[in-house]
This record gives C-alpha cells, sequence and structure tokens, in this order.
C-alpha cells in the first residue's frame, strides 16, 4: 500500500520537485519566533541528562482497556502504549510553539509554505532491528488519511496535499494551503507505525496484542482490563538524541486500572501506586493529613502543564434540540448557575473561574473587541448579538453566599421573552408543555455539581434530574446526540489550533462522540476557526482565537465553570527530579524525566 502512495506521490509532484531548490534542513521549527536550543545543543535544560536508570514508576488509569491497537477509534486503548512508539518530533516545555526533531534529525518549510519536509536520523530502527524509513511514514500517514477517524480526530492530516517520497530517509508533505502550527501540533502526536509489521494487519482494529514498536518501552506482559506492565528498552536508539536525554528513566511503568476514585485514592494512600493527580479539591485539602505526610515521605504540591488551558469543566446544552436552540434560554441557564457558592462551599474557594474558553492565555477575550478583530467581525456582524459590539462579556457573579437572586431574576425575564411561563409552580412553554432537563451523567461525582444546580433551576419553575448511566449506554447516546445536557473537560492544547474544529466548528457538530458537544453550528464560529487554524502569524491567531472566544461567549452554548489550571500532585517522595523542573512552564518533565531514587525509596516504611 505505501509503494503505491509514494509511486502516485512522486509521479504527482515531478514538477514540485524540480523546481524546489535544494532543502535548507534545520534541527527545529517555530512558527512564532526564533527556536531557544542551537543546532548542537544536547539536551533541554529541564532535563537532567544524567539521570540514572532504574527503579519502578507504578501508575493509576481510570478506566479499562481492551486494546493496544494504535490506531483504534473504537477500542480503549491501553495506558502507556504510546511510548511504544516514537514521532517524527517532540514539542519544547520551554517554549509556546517549538518543534525539535525527534525521529526526524532535519525538518524544512519551503518559502512559499506549501511543504514540509523531514529526513530521519540513520540510526532509528525498529525493535526488531529494521530501520525505520520514509516508508514507514507514508503507510502511517495513508492509513490516517484513508479513515479520518483513525487518529481520533476528524480530517486529522487533511491538510496533506501528497506525500513525495525522495528516498529511504527523506520525504516532502506537500500541503493544500500554507504551513500553519496545527500542522506541527498534528505531528508532533502523531507515531509512526512500522509498514513491514503491520502488512496483512489493521492497526485500527482493536485487539489484544502487543505491537512492534520503536519507542523507549515495550509492553513486557498485561492483565487484560487491569494492568499493564512495560519494559525499557535497554538499547532503545534513540536514548541519546537530545530530546531523549534524561528521559525514560524507569526500567519498569506499571498501570493499574482503578474504576472508582474513591478506591483508587485509598489504594495511593497506601502506597499501592506512586503518584495520584487530585481533581477533587476537598481530599486535596483534609484527605492527606497522614503519618505518611507528616513524616516527609508523602509529598504534595503541583506540577506545570501549561500546554494544556481552556476549561476543566463545562456544562454543555444540545442546542441541536429544543428548548436549547434559543439563545435566550441558554443564557437563562447560564444565570442560574452560582459558581460563587459552588466554588466556595464545593471545593474551598481553590477553583478559578474561566472566564473565557481560552482563559489566562494572550487568546482570552477582553474588554471590547480591538480593531483587528473588528476587522474579522464586521463581516459577520449580521449574524451576531449587538451586544457584542457594545459591551464587554462579563458571566454573572454572585456573593457566593447561596442567595444568587439576582441571577435567577435575570432569568427569569430571559425565559419568559423566550415564551416561558409559570404556572401551578412548573415553567411551562406556550403548549402547556414542562420546562424539563435530564443531564447525562457517568459518573456520580457529577452530583456535586448538579444537585445545587437543579435546586437553582427549580425555584425557576424548571424540572432538573439526573441520568447517570454505565459507560457503554453513555458512549451509545453521546454517539446518537441523545442527549439534552451534561458535563465535561473542555481543556484544549496550547496553542488552541489542532482542536479548534472538533471542539466549535459545524462540520464537528453531528459526528458521533464529537467535541462539539454543545452542537454549535454557526456561520460566524465557522470562519473565525478556520481563520485560526489556517494563519500563519501570531498576530493573526491571537487575533482570531480572540474574536472566536467572544462569539462563543456571546452565544451561551456552553457554561463555562473552573479554568484548567496547574495539576495538583500527591507523590510518594521516593524519586528525583531536574534541578530546573520549573523551567518547563509549558511542559513539566514530569514523570518521564523523573528517576527512582533508592536512597529516598529506603526511608519510606508502608504500613507505619
Amino acid at each position: 500500500m505505501w509503494k503505491r502512495l509514494a509511486v502516485l506521490c512522486v509521479s504527482q509532484c515531478v514538477a514540485a520537485g524540480a523546481e524546489r531548490p535544494a532543502i535548507d534542513y534545520r534541527h527545529g521549527y517555530s512558527m512564532f519566533g526564533e527556536l531557544k536550543y542551537p543546532p548542537d545543543y544536547t539536551h533541554f535544560g529541564y532535563h537532567n541528562p544524567d539521570a540514572p536508570k532504574g527503579g519502578t514508576l507504578v501508575m493509576s488509569h481510570m478506566a479499562a482497556f481492551d486494546t493496544f491497537a494504535p490506531l483504534s477509534s473504537t477500542g480503549a486503548r491501553a495506558p502507556g502504549s504510546d511510548l511504544t512508539l516514537d514521532r517524527l518530533l517532540t514539542i519544547s516545555g520551554d517554549e509556546m510553539n517549538a518543534y525539535y526533531g525527534d525521529l526526524a534529525e532535519g525538518l524544512a518549510v519551503s518559502p512559499d509554505r506549501r511543504w514540509i519536509a523531514f529526513r530521519l536520523r540513520p540510526e532509528a530502527h525498529w525493535h526488531d532491528g529494521v530501520p525505520i524509513t520514509s516508508a514507514d511514514v507514508a503507510y502511517t500517514m495513508e492509513t490516517i488519511r484513508a479513515d479520518p477517524f483513525a487518529a481520533g480526530l476528524p480530517d486529522v492530516l487533511g491538510w496533506i496535499a501528497s506525500i513525495e517520497v525522495l528516498n529511504d530517509r527523506e520525504f516532502v508533505l506537500h500541503t493544500h494551503a500554507d504551513v500553519t502550527a496545527a500542522n506541527f501540533t498534528i505531528l508532533n502526536f502523531m507515531t509512526v507505525l512500522p509498514a513491514h509489521y503491520w502488512k496483512g494487519r489493521d492497526p485500527r482494529k482493536p485487539d489484544l496484542v502487543p505491537h512492534l514498536g520503536s519507542g523507549p518501552y515495550r509492553v513486557a506482559d498485561f492483565e487484560p482490563g487491569r494492568s499493564v506492565r512495560y519494559e525499557r528498552v535497554p538499547d532503545y536508539w534513540g536514548r541519546d538524541t537530545p530530546p531523549n536525554r534524561g528521559r525514560y528513566n524507569f526500567d519498569v511503568l506499571r498501570y493499574e486500572v482503578y474504576r472508582d476514585g474513591t478506591v483508587a485514592r485509598e489504594a495511593f494512600r497506601k502506597g499501592l501506586f506512586d503518584y495520584w493527580i487530585e481533581q477533587d479539591l476537598r481530599h486535596w485539602v483534609s484527605s492527606y493529613d497522614t503519618p505518611a505526610y507528616a513524616r516527609g515521605w508523602l509529598v504534595k504540591g503541583k506540577y506545570y502543564l501549561r500546554i494544556e488551558i481552556g476549561v476543566r469543566l463545562m456544562l454543555c446544552w444540545n442546542t441541536r434540540r429544543a428548548p436549547f436552540d434559543d439563545r435566550r434560554v441558554r443564557q437563562a441557564l447560564t444565570y442560574a448557575m452560582d459558581f460563587d457558592w459552588q466554588n466556595r462551599a464545593l471545593h474551598r474557594g481553590l477553583h478559578e473561574r474561566a472566564e473565557s474558553h481560552f482563559p489566562n492565555t494572550p487568546f482570552a477575550a477582553a474588554g471590547l473587541p480591538d480593531e483587528a478583530e473588528l476587522a474579522l467581525l464586521e463581516p459577520l456582524r449580521d449574524t451576531l448579538p449587538a451586544e457584542l459590539f457594545t459591551e464587554p462579556f462579563a458571566l454573572p457573579e454572585s456573593s457566593g453566599t447561596g442567595r444568587n437572586r439576582a441571577g435567577l431574576e435575570r432569568a427569569r425575564v430571559l425565559l419568559d421573552e423566550a415564551g416561558w411561563r409559570v404556572r401551578g409552580g412548573d415553567l411551562v412553554n406556550d403548549r402547556g408543555e414542562p420546562f424539563e432537563i435530564e443531564f447525562l451523567s457517568r459518573s456520580p461525582a457529577d452530583q456535586r455539581t448538579l444537585l445545587p444546580y437543579i435546586d437553582s433551576l427549580a425555584q425557576l419553575g424548571i424540572r432538573g434530574s439526573i441520568r447517570t448511566v454505565d459507560n457503554t449506554e453513555y458512549i451509545n447516546r453521546r454517539r446518537s446526540l441523545d442527549f439534552e445536557a451534561g458535563l465535561r473537560n473542555h481543556d484544549i492544547l496550547l496553542p488552541p489550533i489542532i482542536e479548534l474544529k472538533g471542539f466549535f466548528h459545524s462540520v464537528a457538530a453531528g459526528m458521533p462522540l464529537t467535541r462539539n458537544m454543545a452542537g454549535i453550528a454557526h456561520p460566524a464560529v465557522d470562519a473565525l476557526v478556520e481563520t485560526a487554524t489556517d494563519a500563519t502569524s501570531f498576530e493573526t491567531m491571537r487575533t482570531a482565537l480572540r474574536a472566536l472566544d467572544r462569539v462563543l461567549l456571546w452565544g451561551y452554548y456552553q457554561v463555562p465553570l473552573n479554568a484548567v489550571a496547574d495539576p495538583f500532585l500527591a507523590y510518594w517522595d521516593k524519586f528525583g527530579r531536574p534541578a530546573r523542573a520549573l523551567e518547563a512552564k509549558y511542559r513539566s518533565p514530569f514523570p518521564h524525566g523523573w528517576w527512582y531514587d533508592a536512597e529516598k525509596a529506603a526511608r519510606i516504611r508502608l504500613g507505619d
């Protein structure tokens, strides 16, 4: 299959190849400025190049798995399986949007920004000793392009017009339009598959067979759905390449599956696994006051993960169906949510309200649209609320005391404007039908957010209920778009380009299991998503994202709750950490830049 692709691409690209000047390969690429690390860099500054190898890192995973297939979109992939494969590029943890060669020792963008060339490292090979070549990349990309959902994102490689294989180590990706930041972000996440191994096999078909890889780890053993153990490949070809020096230091990685957060938390406190990322802040405040914590064996802290931004928890309405297709109704439901009370009473005030879809970044809308934003918004004015141009957007605030009278009064006025009246204690439309909302959930933890909200809705005459279902039913109902509302994580990668279409564009609104859970389908949103995605400068991308954020907020498609923040991390103190770890302000070296410290581990006595 990859041979057909190579022949096809070469035949289609002869003219381009003949006119192309000599390729000026570089060690990395940044869309938005100069690279921090020079061509002769030996390692990232936030790694310890002399980190010792050895020991075991035990981690938890909160869902069962049923496949090792690398491109499966229907099965639940085994945790850690990405570590068995390599990528063309690695993103820097201390730069916003800088990429360095991983499998690729060199890359280049054409002067007209219509192609990207790569040269693979000559030492790169699969675990069976076969060299990694351009044919493997061509095979991987053809497989993904043939099935847009193979990589878990719609049309993830649709920007590639053709792949020109020059030789075993060099190939060129010809693009439909100018090369953008999104293209590099996609390549950073795309693992390369061995063409010779997958001949006669399907990497999209779920199975429980450990497959041939090239990465720093390989599967040692597993118990289906319960645990998987990886062993470090001692002769890993990329062990000493600059992006990898100081990484992948544990001899063994083990993932244990826990289906319930309470059970997992107790297992962690007993030392059955090594770290826990706490998302329930009630427990962060009080559940770790143990003798082990007092002795310094158990540590609480945070780590940087600012490549992930956005909204940690979002309340989404299914705007594909009434009454959520009415903006006034969505706005009323937003005013009924008393975030300030929930944060004080339920989360000890530790959450930060997400005032934007891209909070705490240069991409968040603020104040009124500036001149650059207006240039994008004016042609769309007729499709947008008039207030967008005259008022700064602000989410409703309350005193946090539980008396959200102002918010509920504003909600009542908006519902009245939308044709909803209270009769006999129930809110009904002109046909006498009651206003009812069923919140679809697969986690009992959702009740902490939804039950107080349902009480607020009841004061408006709205009947609210929670339908908690198992994972299979949840997926089936999401796939068939059979739901009214629900909570979901809404975090997005920085810069927020690669996932924009999946989260907000109309092309994703009707897809099964779409990330566009709210069903947003608006011409202004589509236009701004496309402008941001196709941007070739930081300024253009920033302006488009600010305008997009503004349009989304004024559309009231979703209710942003708490913003993504640096994760709360508790861990058993038996690891070494790089001295300059905090310099990686976008992506922490945790956990693969840490290492096992036998001396620290020896002082911990579990059960004492």
